[in-house]
């Protein structure tokens, strides 16, 4: 099926899970973004898992993103360039742009990550479920305030 052929609900449906995830991310609720990836394998930028399931999708979230004084990694997650392709009755790909956004009192407003997300979903239950992202990050800037790990250790630990 070519990306035409995609049923208008079907893709409003992709992006409202998108924009469910994000707004999940940038609220702390990292078990909301555990439950809306309970069906799905995490990937890495080259293919290989890194979490699978509500509770280790949860679990990943907890232990690298940081959370701030009020619960939240004072992010905004904003995700665009959404194209829906139909890869099978009950199957799409959706491939995406985001890009993280960041203030804190320590770090003036700037973007930290920008990237592309490759998901799968399926039909499950009546609606769209996440059954596979693939998280491709491009271009990094200061993940001090965001990530409790360094991203990107090839800077020699510099976070620019």
């Amino acid at each position: 099926m070519s990306a035409e052929q995609v049923d208008p609900a079907d893709r409003a449906a992709a992006a409202e899970l998108l924009a469910r995830y994000a707004e999940a991310v940038d609220d702390g609720s990292f078990e909301t973004v555990g439950e809306l990836l309970a069906a799905a394998v995490l990937e890495d930028a080259e293919g290989r898992p890194v979490a699978e399931g509500a509770e280790q999708i949860e679990s990943l979230f907890r232990s690298t993103t940081r959370r701030h004084a009020d619960g939240t990694p004072m992010t905004t997650h904003l995700i665009t360039n959404v194209i829906v392709d139909a890869v099978g009755a009950d199957e799409l790909e959706v491939r995406s742009r985001f890009c993280v956004l960041q203030a804190t009192d320590h770090l003036a407003l700037q973007p930290v990550v920008t990237g592309r997300y490759v998901d799968r979903m399926a039909r499950r239950d009546g609606g769209w479920a996440f059954v596979r992202r693939r998280m491709v990050p491009e271009h990094w800037g200061d993940t001090s305030q965001h990530l409790t790990f360094d991203p990107a250790p090839d800077r020699g630990g510099q976070r620019t």
